[in-house]
């Protein structure tokens, strides 16, 4: 799929690469680990993620700082500059509506921090293996294990023998194959040096947002891999229980990064088409303002005659997660009130019949 970079500068003059490719709804996908622009559309790994991405959405994603197109030599990779190389991004991308955000990862942190910031922006967030508190942060046992591979990483990331390297990758694909473990292997040697590598592992350990959680305040979507070897299923559940409203998808699979043959990836794409409203039952694609399925479920009991407290008591959610949803409701039907929001949608009822 043809896609165009282009180079924004940081607010600390960090250069970042950045591409847009497809058409749809805007959708914002956050740095993750160990990205190229150059290759990604091509891996045995990514490339069904880059095109599912560009078949359904106007998809821009970029290269994090360190790695990729984007500069590799920088001062700061802290967590701290994941929200303003986000922000850097979208300024330069020039988004006039609002945009759906993906976070996978280390990127579900830098998503969040923006929906929070700028939640006028946002229409929905979607996490996938995601996390809001780094592996020094979680006191589940992987201290060690990290500091172990930290220090293999800086004993031989960059020799040609990859055994150094798959002690790591490996758990990222677990159940892949050996083409797509030896092209994870390649990857890393081609897009990170080994000092930065371990800089930006180590920047991962002390991220800590889960203070933001509860103020999210945009429709959310948390997807995590059950048997996941990289992040812990708990820290997936943990951001769907504690973001209000936020809808939970477990996927049957060990893979950290889902691979195109396993059922898990089918579901993954099944819950986003579903969850963003993108596409629609005769295969066409809808603009952004198409209702997600929990607004669907609101306004089909608001017309039904329901208050926002028995909405939620109904739905097993707060009242206030049924107004901020209504809120989004009315922006994307642009209606200005519950009456006329009924009327609209009893019409669209008739019309469609």
């Amino acid at each position: 799929m043809p896609q165009r970079t282009h180079i924004a500068r940081s607010t600390d003059g960090v250069r970042l690469a950045w591409t847009r490719a497809g058409s749809g709804p805007v959708l914002v996908k956050a740095a993750n680990w160990l990205t190229d622009l150059r290759y990604d559309g091509q891996s045995p790994v990514w490339r069904h993620w880059i095109r599912f991405l560009g078949e359904h959405f106007d998809a821009i994603r970029y290269d994090e700082r360190g790695c990729g197109m984007s500069d590799r030599k920088v001062d700061d990779v802290s967590d701290e500059s994941w929200l303003a190389d986000l922000e850097c991004v979208i300024d330069a991308a020039r988004i006039d509506r609002p945009m759906i955000l993906l976070g996978i990862s280390q990127g579900a942190a830098a998503v969040i921090r923006y929906a929070v910031k700028y939640p006028e922006r946002v229409s929905q967030i979607i996490l996938y293996g995601g996390y809001a508190r780094g592996w020094a942060k979680r006191g589940d046992g992987q201290f060690e294990h990290y500091r172990a591979v930290i220090e293999m990483m800086r004993l031989g990331w960059g020799r040609d023998n990859p055994v150094f390297r798959q002690v790591f990758t490996a758990r990222f694909v677990p159940e892949g194959t050996h083409e797509q473990v030896d092209w994870f292997n390649d990857l890393c040697l081609k897009t990170v040096a080994p000092e930065m590598a371990v800089r930006l592992l180590e920047a991962r350990a002390q991220a800590d947002i889960s203070d933001l959680l509860s103020q999210v305040r945009v429709p959310t979507l948390v997807l995590h891999a059950r048997h996941d070897e990289v992040i812990p299923f708990l820290e997936g559940r943990n951001l769907a229980t504690e973001i209000p409203g936020a809808e939970f998808v477990e996927l049957e699979s060990r893979n950290h990064v889902l691979l195109a043959h396993e059922p898990a990836w089918q579901a993954f794409q099944q819950a986003v088409l579903e969850f963003t409203g993108c596409h629609l039952a005769d295969g066409t694609y809808a603009d952004a303002a198409t209702l997600t399925r929990r607004e669907r479920q609101i306004l089909s009991l608001l017309t039904a005659g329901l208050s926002n407290s028995d909405i939620g008591k109904k739905l097993f959610i707060s009242e206030k997660t049924v107004r901020n949803h209504l809120s989004s409701v009315y922006r994307k039907m642009e209606v200005g009130s519950r009456a006329q929001a009924i009327v609209k949608a009893q019409a669209d009822a008739i019309r469609a019949a």
